[in-house]
Formats: C-alpha cells, sequence, structure tokens
C-alpha cells in the first residue's frame, strides 16, 4: 500500500481551484485595506423601505467580491471534507481520512446546531450566541473539540490506534519512528493501516494522541475553572456586600496570592516535594468544600420560609455532593485516605493539578465579583427586595448573581482559555502530569526536542491548542456582544 498524500487524488482538481481562491483573496483584503483608508467616513443611510443602504464605490465592489471569494474558499474546504466521508478511502488523502474519523463529531454539531437554531429564542442567553457570527464560529469550534474528547473518551472511536501503546514489532517501531504523515502502518493490511500525521519519538500515532488529549483539556479546564467560580462567588458576594473588615481580609488574602507570578506558582504547587509534604491535598480538602457551601446558602436562601420543601430539597442535593466531596478529597497514596473503596466514588490522579488551577483563578475571580457586587448593590431592585424583607444572601445570590451573568459568563469561557494555556504550559515543562500522556503540552514537549529535523510530531497539538482557545476567544466576544444588548 502507497502512503496518503494529504489530499488525495480528489486534490489534483480542487489543489489548483484553492491556491487560485485563497490568493484572490489575499489580494482582495489587502485592496479592501488600502482602498479603507481613502474611502469617505460610513453613514448609516437607510434604503426606503428601512434597510441599510450599501457601500458604493470601489470599495463597496471590492467587500462584495471578498464576500464571494470567501464563501467559495469555504465551500472547496468542505469539499476536501465532504469527499474524504463519501468517498472510497484514500480519494481525499490524510484530509479526509481524518474527515472520516471526525464523522460523529460533524453529526453532532450538526444536529446541535439545527437544534438550537430552531429554538433560540426560548434559550435565552444562548439562543442570542446564534445571532452572532463570531459567536457560532467560536461555539463550533469549542464544541468540535468537546464532542472530540466525549466520542474518543466515553465510546472509543475517532482514534485509530491505542495513543499509549508502541507498536511490538521493532522493525514496523523503527519505520514509524518520526515517521512523516501518511505512512503506512507494517504491510497495510490492518484496520487503519496509515498514521494519519505521523509518528513521535517512540512510533506512537500522533493523530491518535491529540484526539485523546483534548480528553484531558476537556476533563479539566471547565471542571476546574467551575470550582474557581465557586470559591470566588462564594467569598466574593459578602466582600462586596457587606465591605468593611470582611471586604478588608479577603481581598488582602486574594492580593496575596496574586502578588506571586502564576507559572512560579504553578511550577511550587506540583512539584514532588510539595506534593509530599500533603498540601495539595489539604488545599483540596479547603477549596473543594466550596461548591457544598455555595448549594447549601443558596437553596437555603431560596426555600427559607418553607422548611419542609428545603429540607426534602436539601438533604439529598446536599448527601450527593458532600459524598462527591469525600471522593475527590480522598485518593490513596496521599495524606488524606480514610474512605473505604466501595464507598470512594473514583481517584483523580491528577488532583494536584485540578488543585492548582482552581488556587490560581478562584482570587481573580472572587475580584470580578466583588466589584460587580459593589457596583449592584446600589441599584433600586436590591433596595426593593430591603424592603421587602429578604435576606442578604437571597439578596446576593437571587437578585445581585443573575444580574451579573454576563460579564461573569464571558470571564468563564475567556477563563478556560487561560487554564487550557496553562494546563498546556505544565505539560510543556514536564510538571503534574505523567510524561507518558497524550495532553497537547507534553506531546508539544516531547516534538521540540527534535523540531528542527522533524516538525509534524509538535505541530498539530499546538494547532490543537491554540485553535481551542481562539474558540474560546471568540465565544466569549460573542457572548459579551448579546450580553450587552440586554
Amino acid at each position: 500500500m502507497e502512503p496518503l498524500t494529504w489530499t488525495g487524488s480528489l486534490g489534483v482538481i480542487l489543489n489548483p481551484a484553492l491556491t487560485i481562491l485563497v490568493g484572490l483573496l489575499v489580494l482582495g483584503i489587502v485592496a479592501q485595506l488600502i482602498l479603507g483608508f481613502f474611502a469617505a467616513p460610513a453613514t448609516l443611510q437607510a434604503n426606503p423601505d428601512g434597510t441599510l443602504a450599501a457601500r458604493g464605490g470601489p470599495l463597496g465592489i471590492v467587500e462584495n467580491t471578498n464576500k464571494y471569494l470567501f464563501l467559495f474558499t469555504v465551500g472547496i474546504i468542505l469539499a476536501y471534507l465532504i469527499g474524504g466521508i463519501v468517498t472510497p478511502y484514500g480519494t481525499v488523502g490524510i484530509v479526509g481520512e481524518m474527515s472520516r474519523q471526525f464523522l460523529p463529531v460533524w453529526v453532532a454539531l450538526l444536529i446541535t446546531f439545527g437544534l438550537s437554531i430552531m429554538y433560540k429564542r426560548r434559550l435565552g442567553l444562548y439562543g442570542k450566541l446564534f445571532d452572532s457570527v463570531i459567536g457560532m464560529i467560536g461555539f463550533a469550534i469549542v464544541m468540535f473539540w468537546v464532542f472530540t474528547a466525549i466520542f474518543s473518551g466515553v465510546f472509543g472511536l475517532i482514534t485509530t490506534f491505542d495513543p499509549l501503546t508502541q507498536p511490538t514489532d521493532l522493525q514496523i517501531a523503527r519505520a514509524l519512528k518520526n515517521g512523516v504523515p501518511g505512512l503506512v502502518y507494517g504491510d497495510g493490511t490492518d484496520v487503519y493501516p496509515h498514521y494519519l500525521l505521523g509518528g513521535d519519538n517512540l512510533a506512537r500515532d500522533i493523530f491518535s494522541r491529540v484526539v485523546t488529549g483534548s480528553g484531558i483539556v476537556i476533563a479539566i479546564a471547565p471542571l476546574a475553572t467551575l470550582f474557581a467560580f465557586m470559591v470566588g462567588i462564594t467569598l466574593g458576594l459578602p466582600a462586596g456586600y457587606y465591605g468593611g473588615k470582611l471586604d478588608t481580609f479577603l481581598s488582602f488574602v486574594a492580593n496575596l496570592i496574586l502578588a506571586f507570578p502564576v507559572i512560579l506558582l504553578f511550577y511550587l504547587l506540583v512539584t514532588p516535594e510539595i506534593v509530599l509534604t500533603g498540601i495539595p491535598s489539604y488545599m483540596a480538602a479547603f477549596l473543594f468544600v466550596f461548591p457544598i457551601i455555595f448549594f447549601g446558602v443558596l437553596l437555603n436562601s431560596r426555600y427559607y420560609t418553607q422548611p419542609a420543601k428545603r429540607t426534602a430539597i436539601m438533604v439529598p442535593v446536599l448527601g450527593i455532593l458532600s459524598w462527591l466531596y469525600l471522593s475527590v478529597i480522598n485518593q490513596p497514596g496521599t495524606v488524606i485516605n480514610f474512605l473505604p473503596r466501595w464507598f470512594d466514588l473514583f481517584d483523580i490522579t491528577i488532583l494536584v493539578v485540578f488543585v492548582s488551577v482552581v488556587f490560581v483563578n478562584a482570587p481573580t475571580v472572587f475580584r470580578i465579583v466583588r466589584g460587580l457586587t459593589l457596583d449592584l448593590r446600589t441599584r433600586d431592585y436590591v433596595a426593593a427586595a430591603q424592603t421587602r424583607g429578604e435576606g442578604a444572601w437571597y439578596i446576593m445570590l437571587w437578585e445581585i448573581l443573575p444580574n451579573a451573568r454576563g460579564p461573569l459568563i464571558v470571564d468563564f469561557c475567556l477563563r478556560i482559555g487561560y487554564t487550557t494555556i496553562l494546563l498546556g504550559t505544565l505539560g510543556f515543562f514536564g510538571l503534574g502530569l505523567s510524561s507518558e500522556s497524550p495532553d497537547w503540552g507534553t506531546t508539544i514537549n516531547e516534538g521540540r526536542k527534535l523540531l528542527l529535523i522533524y516538525v509534524h510530531p509538535a505541530l498539530p497539538p499546538a494547532v490543537a491548542l491554540l485553535s481551542l482557545v481562539l474558540g474560546l476567544n471568540l465565544l466569549a466576544d460573542g457572548l459579551r456582544e448579546e450580553s450587552l444588548k440586554d
């Protein structure tokens, strides 16, 4: 069997067309920028029917041309992706075969977008996201990696080889070591006859490692950021609402933590010497109790005047959260290990990384929530709630917090991006995660060692990391744009 090229036989037709379109699009963008300096200022002139008038003159012609060139370019790219799904194996080369592997992701994205657009007027801020082109693009990129993590980690789909296992045949291993993309695996008789993105320094499949690495990022970054928000919200609301000595003390502690450089703080928390002292375990026991406090206070303040209903809701909710809490902080081989095996739900092998992310992000979230509370506590609806005799925590959680959701949701998306970069940095430096881990940072670090000779081992995980962070930033921009319209 022959090695795969990037675009296969279909590329003979599509490659020249794509090259011409991209070249024309670049020239069009440059022309648009130049003409923009000399064009008259745009005005909101309306047509008789009330619609905005299109820009005329040379600049208007160039803008319209660029729109069509962009659409044709997207059409060519879709032809590569769809061609890989509907044509025989290898017809569209590496690009087509990767598209075929991601088929469950494409289907999930189509269903998600179809249902979301159909019912967007009933979905609140999430539905309004689909009125923003930037937000839709960011959401699509983020959900691509979320679905990739789900289908690869839970259902065992997408990956073509075991991301951690080297070929047992020494001759095959030598041939695939730092092998170029599209290289034939063995004699080509396996279920997946090619390494789509080549092999790394240990002859492992890079494509499978990148796909599997998405699960590690998706499992840690959003959940750790959510825990950081629980800590920041639980402490930031009373600090901003009450002020005084409580605000001074909590702000001092937050500023003290923020005074340390983030990377240095991460480095200190995940080093083996600090882990052996048990400090991360004690930090986990302290930080992870905040979700229990948050939901306990939230439900109590809401149903305070209905004791029977409050008890019926709080007992199962807090019971489940407490069980999860004990299972998280109880880890074999650490200073906190007291639960029997049958009661411990799961073991988190990367607990120290999780704790580090929460600890570093919580002070920043605290300052944001505190600032928003200082502003919102003076609003009329807060005064109205105080006049009705509502308690302080009810006002904070059911009056102030919902009205601060816009900035907090935007910051949540951005902070997941920051956390993703930090996880990549930790993996790059070999801290916290196993050296065999397929996470993107570790894979980039392994490929970096031979970067001047082999580019392909480090490039795919770097592009994956870049795309996820870019998607999160675009999603945050779209949410910010729509939340400002509320």
